[in-house]
């Protein structure tokens, strides 16, 4: 596996904490961000990410409002952004936002706007 510092590539997935989902529905929403976020990103990005290994980290805020601040910030830096709503079919809220996919995009871009972010 290559070492942390090889990575010039990634994507972040972030989930809300203050929603309550179980362990398999936080993966389906993660999930779901990551193929978003993936198919909103240039090919040649999409190559260089999944050449080097296709890195993700799962990450997670607190609340709604931080939620969209990090989106915000991530579309003002040109990084692709993927926000999941969910459907209400199991087990929250039709409607509810749950998960939030970036990139993939430059590990050093994302960790300006994720850097302070607690892994999930």
């Amino acid at each position: 596996m290559k070492d942390e510092a090889d990575f010039k590539w990634k994507q972040c997935l972030i989930i809300r904490s203050d929603v309550k989902m179980t362990c398999g529905k936080k993966c389906a929403q993660l999930a779901h961000a990551a193929v978003g976020a993936y198919e909103k990103t240039d090919r040649i990005t999409r190559k260089k990410w999944f050449n080097e290994g296709m890195k993700k980290v799962t990450l997670k805020v607190p609340s709604l409002r931080e939620m969209y601040e990090i989106k915000t910030n991530a579309e003002m830096a040109g990084i692709a952004t993927s926000l999941i709503t969910d459907a209400g079919r199991t087990e929250i809220e039709p409607g509810t936002i749950t998960a939030l996919g970036l990139g993939p995009a430059p590990s050093e871009d994302l960790d300006k706007i994720t850097g302070d972010l607690q892994l999930l």
